[in-house]
């Protein structure tokens, strides 16, 4: 019997038809990098290790992770939380680019997708499953309800693809609330050059969501950003495009400087 902990957000998929669906839109090939967070008790494992021959998993769980091993000494296990784990060192450990697959803890989605951004350079795609409301903000057009601050943090370096719906009656425990399956897939090249204020100008936006954006950004960018950007000071930042958060970080720096 598997003990499920709270502290760890622990929803285990279990539904067969699910999983074969996640390993199909994976399409995991013997040679590659296969990196899954989160493995549980290992019902997506088993089917990465029959498609692949050979995969990494990070487990924070001590007890799961006790169980992966005895089920599977081939398994490459790390026990570790993959908030502090190191991608990039294992990239360079296995001689090329990763592939990341996970049922990503609810409750650290949003950063567990931030440090998985530091390192896209050591990536070559991601197919996660989070809470659908995640999912649908991930991938979210501008001027949407649900476009945000992970929408264009994310927007730059990874092309977003909703695959599809998950009931809660795929998990156990069940959550309350629906999920998704994402790909997610690490562009060659940025969308546009990534200013170093680029994620603070962003936060300091979306952290005033209701207020214009010059509003929002007052103090960051000076007065002389709206006419050199040619951006209605007077927008919502939900409006705003990547590429127009991206001029406004490139003034934000020569301000401060």
């Amino acid at each position: 019997m598997i003990h499920v902990r709270k502290r760890f957000g622990q929803h285990f998929l279990h539904d067969p038809s699910v999983l074969q669906r996640i390993v199909q839109a994976i399409d995991p090939r013997p040679g590659e990098h296969i990196v899954e967070i989160g493995p549980g008790p290992g019902a997506l494992t088993a089917l990465l290790l029959e498609r692949a021959g050979s995969i990494d998993a990070v487990e924070i769980d001590r007890d799961l992770a006790a169980q992966l091993r005895q089920r599977w000494p081939a398994l490459r296990l790390h026990e570790s939380d993959a908030l502090k784990f190191d991608f990039a060192a294992l990239a360079r450990e296995r001689g090329g680019p990763l592939r990341i697959v996970g049922n990503l803890p609810y409750n650290i989605s949003t950063p567990l997708l931030f440090h998985l951004l530091d390192v896209v350079e050591h990536v070559v795609d991601l197919h996660v499953m989070l809470q659908k409301e995640v999912i649908d903000r991930m991938a979210a057009a501008p001027g949407s309800e649900a476009y945000g601050r992970l929408t264009v943090m994310l927007a730059p370096r990874l092309d977003v693809q909703w695959l599809f719906d998950v009931g809660p009656g795929a998990f156990q425990p069940p959550p309350r609330v629906w999920s998704a399956v994402a790909r997610l897939t690490v562009r060659r090249e940025p969308l546009f050059a990534i200013p170093e204020a680029y994620g603070r100008v962003v936060a300091a936006a979306f952290s005033h969501r209701r207020k214009t954006i010059r509003n929002g950004l007052r103090g960051i960018v000076g007065p002389e950003a709206w006419e050199a950007t040619g951006i209605d000071p007077g927008a919502r930042p939900e409006v705003l495009s990547p590429a127009q958060f991206a001029a406004l970080a490139e003034l934000a720096q020569a301000h401060a400087l």
